[in-house]
């Protein structure tokens, strides 16, 4: 629900509502929420219960800069490691998607973000760094841009890094895939520096 943005950063969780929506009893959902908390997915506020967290754009940038490296090596691994079935599942990553600025559009590309990075992390089989990536993933399209659906760059400017990234990836460069991976989460990090950097300079003005 946190990744699909039906439950927006800085929400109240109602937990009576939500254990009626998934059809379980309270003492499974506490479980599940102390563990969501312990990811930094959630957070308890005493006497007001829990909250989707919402997270600054400096915490956003550190995230993005552990991804680099972490989802470069997933990308070598992957690269090394990438079977014909599954080269001809990444080939069909973002094909038909229309790449506009429309709102649907948008949301339709998030989605398929999202399941290629994943794809990416399964095919490495880094199993030990799977769990840590996808929760790192998870944060970031929770991370509170509405009319992007999490994105931090339009889809205009993401598509043809994330088609160079397949290419690569099905082609078994290792260091190729690393770096193209690499050099994609950077921009986006180097996005929210900039957009950081012109909120404090307008503060600041």
């Amino acid at each position: 629900m946190i990744v699909e943005r039906r439950l927006m950063p800085g929400e109240k969780i109602y937990q009576d509502r939500l254990a009626r929506d998934l059809g379980v009893s309270r003492t499974p959902l506490i479980s599940a929420l102390k563990k969501l908390e312990q990811e930094e997915l959630i957070c308890a506020v005493p006497r007001r219960g829990f909250f989707v967290r919402s997270f600054s754009r400096d915490e956003m940038i550190s995230i993005f800069e552990l991804r680099e490296i972490l989802e470069g090596f997933a990308a070598r691994k992957a690269a090394l490691n990438i079977t014909k079935s599954q080269s001809a599942r990444l080939n069909t990553f973002f094909e038909g998607l229309r790449i506009t600025d429309d709102a649907e559009d948008i949301k339709k590309y998030a989605e398929e973000d999202r399941r290629f990075h994943a794809f990416v992390i399964e095919v490495g089989g880094v199993d030990i760094l799977s769990n840590i990536l996808k929760t790192y993933n998870i944060l970031v399209f929770s991370y509170h841009r509405e009319r992007l659906e999490g994105l931090v760059r339009l889809p205009e400017d993401t598509i043809g890094e994330h088609r160079a990234i397949i290419d690569a990836i099905t082609a078994k460069d290792p260091f190729r895939a690393e770096e193209l991976m690499r050099s994609h989460l950077r921009k986006s990090s180097e996005q929210l520096m900039r957009e950081r950097d012109e909120e404090r300079a307008g503060n600041s003005g």
